[in-house]
């Protein structure tokens, strides 16, 4: 857990915001639901990624990871996304 959060989430070359992009695609695309919805979940309680992006990602991704993987994530980006409105009117 130290090499990973420590050394391959700090070394120099690409962003938070990149390397978090690159692991949702990857989570995505290997069917890896419950990990993707953690990482989205991070990038928009770190301001990492606005609800549009997170919107963004889901369509794109629904045109290269196929339609049922889509509507399954577009239902995760918009219950995270409600559930940060939430917190914020709170």
């Amino acid at each position: 857990v130290e090499h990973l959060f420590a050394e391959v989430w700090d070394r120099p070359g690409l962003s938070q915001k990149e390397r978090r992009l690159l692991l949702i695609g990857i989570c995505i695309g290997s069917g890896l639901d419950d990990v993707a919805g953690l990482q989205l979940d991070a990038a928009l309680r770190l301001d990492e990624m606005t609800s549009e992006e997170l919107r963004d990602i889901v369509i794109f991704a629904t045109h290269y990871a196929g339609w049922p993987k889509g509507a399954k994530l577009n239902s995760e980006v918009e219950s995270l996304i409600a559930k940060a409105e939430q917190a914020r009117g709170s």
